[in-house]
């Protein structure tokens, strides 16, 4: 499966769950990850997408440390199979 294929089903997945996934692009910013996960009751999470098997340029990785240091859940998603406990675990994140 595709990057983009996967990508597509995240988006699918948290709108089904009631919430959106937008794309995140920041300006001056490089690195950052790929999509926001919004969900009800003020949950957010952040998901980098890769194609199966790849990871995180080093920018990529700095930048999800940064975030995690922030109290934010951040995820590689490499795999549609992973997308049901990222939606689970964005739920549930208590900082």
């Amino acid at each position: 499966m595709r990057e983009k294929q996967i990508e597509q089903k995240l988006v699918k997945a948290v709108r089904d769950a009631g919430g959106i996934c937008p794309k995140w692009v920041s300006p001056g910013m490089d690195g950052v990850p790929d999509r926001m996960v919004l969900l009800p009751n003020g949950r957010i999470g952040f998901v980098e997408v890769k194609a199966p098997g790849e990871s995180p340029r080093p920018l990529q990785s700095h930048r999800h440390r940064q975030l995690r240091a922030l109290g934010f859940p951040v995820f590689v998603l490499d795999d549609a199979e992973k997308i049901p406990w990222i939606l689970e675990e964005v739920a549930a994140w208590r900082t």
